[in-house]
């Protein structure tokens, strides 16, 4: 897989967990031990132009035939993390969702029915023996879930304008993503529950709530919790990128309910919900 392609694709975003390499058993601790000691490593864009490349395959290949030996690398308090990639699980379950994307004639031509009917039984074959299995990524299109942003807060936030270079992991802008340990992540998600259920009928907000709050129950609570624009930053202009506080507007709503001010959580709502309104009209016109 290509780590120097200038080719950039959109427009996902990512929700990820790195893991200590604690967390793993051998032998896959000393492989990422390894790994990432690596002088270059690859982007989430390299691991998105290759899955698209199978598509482009003839057949086309809906899912990896082998798991994926990438991962990203971050560093928690100087102590090295992992998120591995896990490609061919995360193309399985994606796979499951497509059918609730894309209308039959449009799905059936990028994937025919008997490559999915095929990744569908090879799926449930390595279900039954790896039962307990879950991905450290989830990736949407489009937008980013407003559940997602209840874990971060501001200070949480790192932007890099076009033509500049993030320190850390050399990748070079427009880049914007937020990061904070999973201790973080965890309390937030729990506090903003706590509220919604005190302020307002349980809704698609709380159940998204506590569907991620249940994956981040499987990491280890010295995990590190990352949110990444992705190609989304690629269909926002600089200046929208630049004055984009999600996390920071999702927090003051979520306060705002908490104080009993109804008026504020509007208004703060209303700023995202315009944010985001721009994004989505440019998915209606693709």
């Amino acid at each position: 897989m290509s780590v120097v392609s200038s080719v950039v694709v959109p427009y996902a975003s990512y929700l990820r967990v790195y893991e200590p390499l604690a967390a793993f058993q051998e032998p896959e601790r000393a492989h990422w031990a390894r790994y990432a000691r690596r002088a270059v490593l690859p982007t989430a864009q390299d691991e998105l132009r290759g899955s698209l490349a199978d598509l482009l395959a003839t057949p086309p290949v809906g899912v990896p035939v082998h798991e994926s030996g990438d991962a990203f690398v971050a560093e928690v308090d100087g102590e090295v993390c992992v998120c591995p990639w896990r490609t061919r699980l995360r193309g399985w379950l994606a796979l499951e969702e497509l059918e609730d994307l894309f209308p039959a004639k449009v799905l059936d031509a990028v994937l025919p029915a008997v490559v999915r009917g095929q990744a569908a039984t090879d799926h449930e074959r390595w279900r039954r023996r790896n039962p307990d299995a879950r991905p450290w990524i989830r990736s949407t299109v489009w937008h980013v879930p407003v559940r997602w942003f209840v874990l971060f807060s501001d200070a949480d936030r790192l932007y890099v304008p076009a033509g500049r270079e993030d320190g850390e992991s050399g990748e070079k802008g427009p880049l914007l993503r937020y990061r904070t340990p999973m201790v973080e992540a965890r309390r937030r998600l729990a506090r903003t529950l706590k509220t919604l259920r005190e302020t307002v009928d349980e809704g698609p907000l709380a159940a998204g709530l506590v569907d991620v709050g249940r994956w981040l129950e499987e990491f280890h609570p010295r995990s590190l919790v990352e949110l990444d624009y992705g190609g989304l930053v690629h269909a926002l202009d600089g200046r929208a990128l630049a004055d984009d506080r999600s996390a920071a507007d999702v927090a003051e709503g979520i306060a705002a309910l908490r104080a009993g001010d109804g008026d504020g959580a509007g208004e703060a709502y209303a700023r995202l919900a315009e944010r985001w309104r721009a994004v989505r009209n440019l998915q209606n016109a693709n």
